[in-house]
């Protein structure tokens, strides 16, 4: 699949002149039109998209129900700021999300821009609420890159090196790996061991007592698509009610039906205190969310919470109209049949290519990590990035993830068509073969 970057090279040398190298980058094309699961550059390539602007794009890209309110909202106004002239569309949409989402209780929603800002203002939350200071995050957690999400997040490179000192009263407890537990350990030995360990950390580093929240991912995202079991999850909630420590889920790469369910947390059958969302909530417009109990959203005075774009117009038109296709489109069910597709080509590829050590997935969050010898598991994190590098040179937007950039994840858009899909998979199985061949020769 031989692609031309004329455009897009003249872009690119542009783009390194004005554009800092930490805004990093995995594909050299710069986009054109997206419709769907595709996206064309300004050159006329095509590319099947396995990325959804990381997990943002669930309905897929430029959704004509999208569009169409977007449009509408433009022609009425573009932004008041809530705070100064408030306007209908955020009322409507904190109530869907609050009548959508796992508690049995009475909810408030607030909105702000990005998934960090989501993160930080839970943090916010809890703290007023609780009136206790820490924070418990997870190894390998991605949260964001603000002060205080840069602090929660569990990997170093590229996300903290070098920008410290980090905020206090931030603590990481284990997560579960299931793929790495320790040899002779069965599954329920190694869940129970991690909730051991836990429950020992909250001994050893903090007291439950000054702890104001657990901010747990239920599929952990960047840390390479890690999925605990049900009962660590539940576990850890109990602990958090026993201990007067909110629970807050982490839904910012997992909800709105990547993992089959609206959100991911309600495959652990946990009512969380707080929820926070974003990416796929307005379908790629900035906008961000906390869902939570009234009488501890209620906590914060008024001008404690918000901020000049939070839940802007634009963003909460478009998320109306995101939660309408996922109930029309029966995106849920849509998600679960893709994931079975991806994990069954996934696994069967797994028994001829011995570079394929784990594959694991929750609904159409799917991903395969890579290892230089499946006894060892030792990663090999320079296979995953060629296969991410060169899919991408040839129209598939793929990439990589993990502490030690190993694993391949899926995000493709749940609107993909079966077509796409497989035309995607088949690229993979061909650079999965190309590779690995060129690889053992080099040996």
């Amino acid at each position: 699949m031989s692609k031309e970057y004329k455009k897009s090279e003249q872009l690119l040398k542009r783009r390194e002149a004005i554009v800092p190298k930490g805004v990093s980058y995995g594909n050299k094309a710069f986009a054109q039109k997206a419709e769907g699961a595709l996206v064309t550059d300004v050159d006329g390539n095509t590319f099947i998209d396995f990325a959804g602007a990381i997990g943002t794009i669930n309905v897929g890209h430029s959704h004509p129900k999208v569009t169409e309110a977007l449009h509408k909202q433009i022609n009425d106004f573009i932004h008041t700021g809530f705070n100064v002239m408030m306007y209908e569309s955020y009322i409507e949409l904190a109530e869907k999300l609050a009548s959508l989402a796992p508690g049995s209780f009475e909810k408030k929603v607030m909105f702000l821009n990005s998934g960090a800002e989501a993160v930080e203002n839970a943090v916010k939350i809890a703290r007023k609420y609780t009136k206790r200071q820490g924070v418990i995050s997870f190894t390998r957690g991605f949260h964001g890159r603000t002060l205080m999400t840069m602090t929660m997040t569990g990997k170093v490179k590229p996300y903290k090196y070098g920008f410290g000192p980090f905020a206090p009263e931030v603590y990481k407890a284990p997560y579960p790996y299931e793929y790495r537990r320790p040899e002779g350990m069965t599954e329920e030995q190694y869940t129970d061991f991690i909730i051991d360990e836990f429950k020992k950390f909250v001994l050893y580093e903090v007291a439950p007592e000054t702890v104001a929240a657990v901010v747990m991912e239920p599929v952990q995202g960047e840390g390479g698509f890690i999925v605990p079991s049900k009962k660590f999850v539940k576990e850890i909630a109990a602990f958090c009610k026993e201990h007067g420590i909110l629970f807050v889920a982490d839904e910012i790469q997992t909800g709105f039906a990547r993992t089959g369910k609206t959100f991911a947390i309600e495959h652990f059958d946990v009512e969380p205190d707080l929820i926070t969302v974003s990416k796929s909530l307005a379908a790629g417009v900035p906008l961000s969310g906390v869902i939570g109990r009234s009488e501890v959203m209620d906590t914060a005075a008024p001008g404690e919470l918000g901020g000049t774009y939070c839940g802007s117009p634009l963003g909460c038109k478009a998320a109306l109209a995101v939660l309408d296709i996922i109930e029309e489109e029966q995106l849920n069910d849509r998600a679960v049949k893709l994931g079975e597709t991806v994990t069954n080509r996934f696994k069967t590829w797994q028994k001829t290519f011995e570079c394929i050590g784990d594959v694991r997935s929750l609904g159409a969050m799917c991903a395969m990590e890579l290892v230089k010898d499946p006894k060892t598991k030792e990663p090999d994190a320079l296979l995953a990035k060629e296969i991410a590098q060169k899919a991408n040179e040839r129209g598939l937007l793929l990439l990589s993830a993990g502490v030690y950039g190993n694993v391949l994840r899926v995000l493709m858009p749940l609107v993909i068509t079966d077509e796409q899909l497989e035309q995607g998979l088949a690229l993979m199985e061909e650079l999965l073969k190309e590779c690995t061949s060129s690889k053992e020769l080099s040996y």
